[in-house]
């Protein structure tokens, strides 16, 4: 069950991602929908407490979203997502969730910085004609849907393993691979 909540949650994450690339908007229905996965994937663990953390965790980060959306610092949408994202996510890997989405955030923020600065100086005038004047608008859906994907990656005990594996596993697979040069 926890598999399923997770792979529907990542194909909820890209179709977010596409949609606030293409429009910069974030579906309510969409978030809607990664917020009752999250709700079901809480029920389905079957832990209070979990769920009270996990539940507070998001009302908190949807309060600071609102303040940051108050402020003009990110849209509504955005702000939604990542509260229903930390539904999503739980509790546990909350701050790794936004330490990520932090940091893609960075890297896609400089990449549409350096399309609208440096993409008219080698694509010539009738690309420039093409690019937005007003305010540099950064689609960040698209970090919080890299960021919400990858934390439910590695909640995947084998994924964890395949990339992190224990050094314990390491050595027994090289002395089980290697041949043995002694006696």
């Amino acid at each position: 069950m926890q598999t399923i909540i997770s792979l529907a949650g990542i194909a909820l994450f890209i179709v977010a991602a596409y949609g606030d690339v293409k429009t910069f908007r974030i579906s309510n229905l969409l978030v809607a929908a990664v917020a009752s996965l999250g709700i079901t994937r809480l029920i389905a663990i079957g832990d209070p407490s979990a769920a009270a953390y996990t539940v507070s965790a998001s009302v908190i980060v949807l309060a600071i979203g609102f303040v940051l959306f108050w402020q003009g610092l990110v849209g509504g949408g955005d702000a939604k997502l990542i509260a229903a994202a930390a539904l999503l996510v739980g509790y546990n890997d909350l701050f790794s969730f936004l330490v990520f989405m932090g940091i893609c955030g960075a890297l896609i923020s400089l990449a549409v910085l350096a399309i609208h600065r440096y993409a008219p100086l080698y694509a010539g005038p009738r690309l420039a004609a093409l690019l937005p004047k007003g305010r540099l608008a950064v689609p960040y859906g698209v970090a919080i849907a890299i960021a919400g994907s990858v934390t439910l990656l590695f909640q995947f005990p084998f994924v964890a393993a395949l990339l992190f594996p224990h050094p314990f596993a390491v050595t027994l697979l090289l002395q089980s691979s290697l041949p043995s040069f002694i006696g």
